[in-house]
């Protein structure tokens, strides 16, 4: 068993030889946020189950008790009573959404149809961090905002009954998108989101929330049309929907297991077995470019729960794992399909022959951290040679030295160098590691118990 050096606020770590065993990972955060909100809106008790253990998801259900809704928890099972969609009362306070971007978005498109006011705030890193995006489309529903600068503490002025509209996403976000149309549920006719353009008949977001109103019961319909050079996807909810309270399981997270296939593919010798993991198409971007670099995963046991579909993964480090590919650019649609995991791969092309190139991915400026620049920084940090972008970075081939590592209190930024240093050579000290805690609380635990 690995050993972990802790001590406040940071954490050492050593190389490793190998990863070995089978673990079974946290609940997905961004499925788990929503089963929570969308029970809250059905009729009836839901039971969820594997749960995740984030912050970001204990604060959702922090901001539901404060909405009236009566929640029960017994470790990683969660019991819900919902209210139905129109049935939240008025927060008797601020509604503390932490660290969690999706809380406070998808919130925001729920209580714009209440016929009450409530002021929606969060942490530091979470009150610089742009609600343009879903105030505009909000407002032109009918809602009202106060908010200095577009950014929380943010009041919500809800309305009722809210106009429908047809809104076309400037650029593809799961959470834009779910909070247009859980406001749509609350709104008068059928409101819709237009997606933007891609090569194939594919979502070009995560579709979680399609999914699982669907398996609630909303009146949801999703179409592709054509435009000549593409396609774009126009989602549509019915305001007259209800949802329906139906039992919930928790796939395991696959932006958190993307730390452990970076690092078990890294270290030569290595097999290990991942649990119960979403394998949502719109999330196997991760998946996707690992294995076109060489990596050796399978999936086993793949079956659909609840509208999702997860399975079993088996990795094994090969050595030599990273022929020459085709390109070692990722850029375009698949981005918002990985955007979460970008971090890690940055790490990863630390090991590729002609190393590896992303671009397109502004939107990491603007997350828990401007991950672009952290991930620039700290890998310099080990002796990496990297290029900094606006909107991506390269990496290039490089022999990683331990460092002193600054997380920048973003907990994908602690996870992925935490992994970087699993094969970088000496002792490299991570700051802020209690960070991870807002997705992963497990993630030294776990990390301990498969590396040799």
């Amino acid at each position: 068993m690995h050993k972990f050096l802790i001590k406040i606020n940071l954490m050492k770590i050593y190389p490793a030889k190998y990863l070995s065993g089978e673990i079974n990972l946290p609940g997905d955060k961004s499925i788990s946020h929503r089963a929570a909100l969308f029970s809250a809106m059905a009729q009836g008790e839901t039971r969820i189950e594997n749960f995740a253990s984030s912050a970001d998801c204990a604060s959702t259900l922090d901001c539901l008790k404060n909405l009236g809704v009566e929640i029960r928890r017994d470790n990683s099972t969660v019991f819900v009573k919902g209210t139905g969609k129109n049935g939240f009362q008025k927060p008797s306070r601020e509604l503390d959404c932490g660290n969690s971007g999706t809380t406070v978005r998808l919130l925001a498109g729920i209580l714009s149809g209440q016929s009450f006011e409530s002021v929606l705030i969060g942490d530091e890193s979470l009150s610089k961090r742009p609600m343009r995006r879903v105030i505009e489309p909000l407002t032109s529903m009918g809602a009202e905002f106060e908010a200095a600068d577009s950014r929380l503490p943010l009041t919500v002025k809800g309305k009722k009954p809210l106009q429908a509209i047809s809104y076309e996403l400037p650029v593809a976000s799961a959470q834009v998108k779910s909070c247009v149309l859980l406001a749509g549920l609350n709104a008068e006719g059928k409101t819709s989101v237009v997606n933007p353009k891609s090569k194939d008949r594919q979502p070009t977001s995560r579709n979680h929330t399609e999914l699982m109103l669907k398996y609630l019961g909303a009146n949801i319909e999703e179409k592709y049309v054509e435009t000549g050079d593409g396609f774009v996807q126009e989602i549509t909810i019915d305001g007259g929907s209800t949802l329906t309270a139906k039992d919930l399981l928790i796939p395991s997270d696959i932006s958190s297991a993307a730390f452990f296939l970076v690092a078990a593919t890294c270290l030569n010798g290595s097999e290990l077995i991942l649990r119960n993991v979403g394998l949502n198409p719109s999330r196997m971007g991760i998946i996707e470019v690992l294995k076109k670099f060489g990596a050796d995963i399978e999936i086993l046991n793949e079956r659909e729960v609840c509208n999702e579909n997860i399975g079993d993964l088996l990795v094994k480090g090969n050595g030599d794992f990273a022929p020459e590919a085709a390109s070692n650019i990722i850029s375009g649609e698949i981005i918002a399909n990985l955007i979460d995991e970008i971090p890690i791969l940055a790490i990863f092309g630390t090991r590729l022959e002609n190393g590896l190139e992303i671009r397109n991915a502004a939107e990491l400026r603007v997350k828990e951290s401007d991950r672009i620049s952290a991930v620039v920084e700290n890998l310099r940090r080990m002796g990496a040679n990297v290029e900094e972008f606006e909107d991506g970075l390269k990496v290039y081939r490089s022999n990683l030295k331990g460092a002193e590592i600054d997380s920048f209190g973003d907990h994908r930024i602690a996870m992925a160098f935490s992994v970087a240093a699993l094969f970088a050579e000496g002792e490299t000290t991570i700051n802020g590691a209690e960070c991870a805690a807002v997705s992963f609380p497990e993630f030294y635990d776990v990390l301990g118990e498969i590396v040799n």
